[in-house]
């Protein structure tokens, strides 16, 4: 299987997906635990039915010292007991901004005010900004077709 479009040869698309890694090079260097942004690209990954992100970042969280235990319970966070409240926080919101198509009223106070307990407001902007990338990079993956379960932790850095 090849992916439809090459991003990486096409001068538009190398060009656009350099500042979506040059934006995540931004996250990585914030205090939001980096444990937290792997578990929250995975679930974003996951409802967005990206199966490059969804290996890249499982690959990722691993090599990092992730639990495939864990891993495998992101989807089903709610009845897990593997993760923390905040872990807990950041996955509910990463859920209802990535879903904001099937929520008229967008992300709920409730989801935000239990995310601005556990972290403080540069944490806050790296967890909203961690989500935004993600839901950036799935589409162009999953539009072009990239084909997923080759990844290589550290392949693109």
């Amino acid at each position: 299987m090849e992916a439809r479009l090459n991003v990486f040869a096409n001068p538009v698309a190398a060009k656009f997906t350099k500042h979506l890694v040059a934006a995540g090079g931004v996250l990585a260097d914030s205090t939001l635990p980096a444990s937290t942004q792997e578990l929250v690209k995975l679930r974003a990954s996951q409802i967005n039915g990206c199966g490059f992100c969804t290996d890249m970042h499982s690959k990722d969280a691993v090599h990092a010292g992730e639990t495939w235990t864990r891993l495998n319970l992101v989807a089903a966070w709610r009845e897990a007991t593997v993760f923390t409240d905040p872990e807990r926080a950041a996955l509910e919101l990463a859920e209802q901004g990535t879903r904001i198509a099937d929520a008229a009223g967008g992300v709920t106070d409730e989801a935000w005010a239990n995310a601005a307990k556990y972290y403080d407001e540069e944490q806050l902007a790296a967890l909203v900004c961690t989500i935004s990338l993600i839901n950036a990079f799935n589409p162009v993956n999953v539009i072009i077709q990239q084909p997923a379960g080759d990844y290589q932790p550290g392949q693109f850095g």
